[in-house]
């Protein structure tokens, strides 16, 4: 393979994210979208942009990680992918969260968690929901951030003896 395959600057994306040398993983995304965008390939361009959104986003860069992802959606919703199209959105939304843009962020968690709601319970729409409920938190509004933190406790699949007593508690308040 031609150190310009993009299948491998993504795998080696993934391994420099794993290492946790996220910079670098951000950088080899790069690499792998520009050349996916060079083959017409939109849809592994997109992915690997929210993977260096991603990447750049643990290496508390969310400015960058911000413009990585931003637009991303809409291509997978140009394709009818909703999980992809979701979890584009939550990228988006964890920058502009980190960038302390809580009622864009807010948004764009709940355009994602309608997206994941329409596919059935599932541990993304479960996390998307705690999210929801942090943003309120964050922002000092108690009552929904309760409100969305019965939701996430309804949407686990499996919830464990803690959050079940959690869950429990919430109701009776």
């Amino acid at each position: 393979m031609s150190p310009l395959d993009p299948h491998q600057l993504a795998r080696e994306g993934e391994d420099l994210y794993r290492n946790q040398d996220y910079t670098e993983a951000a950088r080899r995304f790069d690499q792998a979208r520009q050349l996916f965008q060079e083959q017409d390939d939109e849809l592994k361009a997109a992915e690997m942009a929210n993977n260096r959104s991603v990447a750049l986003l643990k290496a508390n860069l969310p400015e960058q990680a911000w413009q990585a992802a931003a637009g991303t959606d809409s291509v997978f919703q140009a394709h009818g992918d909703r999980t992809r199209q979701a979890t584009a959105l939550l990228n988006q939304a964890a920058a502009l969260e980190a960038l302390r843009k809580f009622d864009s962020a807010l948004e764009l968690y709940q355009r994602a968690a309608d997206l994941l709601e329409q596919s059935g319970p599932n541990d993304l729409y479960a996390l998307t929901l705690k999210s929801i409920a942090s943003i309120y938190l964050k922002q000092g509004k108690w009552y929904e951030s309760a409100i969305q933190m019965l939701s996430w406790l309804g949407a686990l699949e499996r919830p464990t003896l803690f959050q079940r007593v959690l869950r429990l508690l919430l109701r009776i308040r």
